[in-house]
């Protein structure tokens, strides 16, 4: 008893070295493409080779290598997976520096993502040991600051380059990555699974399978997350293209288009993340439905700026609605990981994120770069410069139907709470 009341005065402890672990996550799949144009340069890539890099390489062996290691991390300890994956992919990180080849920088890429797999799942479920059901939309509010805080850095590392070369920024990050996870290693303990909940957790972990047929079955899971992998198929997919979109309708440079998207996600995102959790935690408790409830009206909300900035011919009316939108998406992050935390048993938490994380990268990464990249081609001929935005505008719409799954999860809140109890 002793020992566990001495872990929950550490639980902000925690939770800051997770959201610095979280932070480093991004920072590191973030920093290859700020560096796109002097890799291409120093390897003599072509804009193919150096896409396959920063996009789909990255998701396919990340969103693989997920789902097995979440299900390791529900029956392993989720401290040491952590600190395992932290110390691979910082490590990888730091290998980027010394290639000199396409495919010596492929493999160490590879390995960025295959350790970044075993990174956040394993996080989140270690959050919900630590903070009680009505705290764990706050908690992980504040853990989704280093989605924001991680941006901003791997932007940041374009001064590392232009002064030392783009080698050192790899260096700079990969580094203090490896010293956070022996931190870790030396400070956090293990709490027992499901030990805040207000039923006995279950005694067997749970297999893929078994976590994949509980979501089915669970319709407010499962609205969940089908609401969140389209959610990030719209607000992450038009922001993959936003930089070119101004680009090549508004007449930017790349450098003030760049500038521009990074201080909406460091600073409006982290805003709007701080902001979100100041009232998250009573929402919670007032109404556990009030919380897939707030995710819908954010996301309804915040698709009507996202339809005007990539159909207004105006760039400071563009601009001014992308400052809306893209913080607004960040306020979605830490209420949906809750949710999934939630509505899943103990033994099934950190696999219920990887199933998340798994579609939700694959739409991210794999879909909308695609889709849209070959919708754009082919409108080409008939509208020139502007068949980026015309194959952006029927995406923008999609933030509505992201909005309907949490709104229909709501309506099954109570129930799914209900059976995540008889489950435990």
């Amino acid at each position: 008893m002793e020992a566990a009341h001495d872990d929950l005065e550490k639980r902000w402890y925690v939770l800051a070295l997770l959201t610095a672990t979280y932070a480093m996550s991004i920072a590191d799949r973030f920093v290859i493409s700020t560096l796109i144009e002097p890799i291409k340069a120093d390897l003599r890539l072509s804009d193919a080779s150096v896409g396959f890099l920063s996009g789909v390489a990255l998701a396919i062996f990340y969103v693989t290598a997920g789902l097995p290691l979440a299900q390791w991390a529900d029956r392993t300890s989720r401290k040491t997976m952590i600190v395992a994956s932290l110390t691979a992919w910082s490590a990888m990180t730091t290998i980027c520096a010394v290639t000199y080849s396409f495919w010596e920088l492929l493999l160490a890429r590879v390995g960025v993502g295959i350790g970044e797999a075993g990174g956040t799942p394993p996080s989140q479920a270690l959050v919900s040991d630590y903070f009680p059901r009505e705290q764990r939309a706050f908690a992980l509010s504040l853990f989704s600051v280093g989605a924001s805080l991680g941006s901003m850095l791997g932007s940041s590392a374009g001064y590392a380059s232009d002064a030392w070369g783009w080698r050192s920024a790899f260096f700079l990050l990969g580094i203090p990555g490896v010293a956070l996870a022996a931190v870790i290693g030396l400070t956090v303990n293990e709490p027992k699974r499901g030990r805040l909940d207000h039923w006995a957790p279950a005694t067997l972990p749970a297999t893929l399978l078994d976590t994949a047929r509980y979501t089915v079955g669970t319709p407010a899971l499962r609205h969940c997350m089908l609401g969140g992998t389209i959610f990030t198929l719209w607000a992450w997919g038009l922001m993959w293209w936003t930089p070119s979109y101004l680009v090549r309708s508004h007449g930017m440079t790349l450098g003030a288009a760049g500038g521009a998207i990074s201080l909406m996600h460091g600073v409006g995102g982290t805003l709007v993340l701080l902001g979100t959790t100041a009232f998250m935690r009573p929402l919670a408790r007032r109404d556990p439905r009030l919380v897939p409830w707030f995710i819908a009206a954010v996301i309804a909300i915040g698709t009507v700026p996202s339809i005007v900035a990539f159909t207004s011919t105006s760039r400071s009316v563009t601009l001014s609605m992308l400052w809306l939108f893209i913080p607004l998406s960040y306020a979605t992050f830490g209420p949906t990981f809750a949710l999934v935390q939630n509505l899943a048993p103990p033994g099934m938490r950190a696999q219920a994120v990887a199933l998340l994380l798994f579609f939700s990268n694959i739409a991210n990464l794999v879909i909308a770069p695609q889709v849209i990249g070959f919708a754009s081609d082919y409108l080409l001929p008939h509208y020139g410069m502007e068949s980026l935005r015309t194959a952006l505008i029927p995406l923008a719409f999609t933030g509505f139907w992201a909005a309907a799954h949490f709104w229909i999860s709501g309506r099954y809140m109570i129930a799914g709470l209900a059976g995540v109890q008889r489950k435990g």
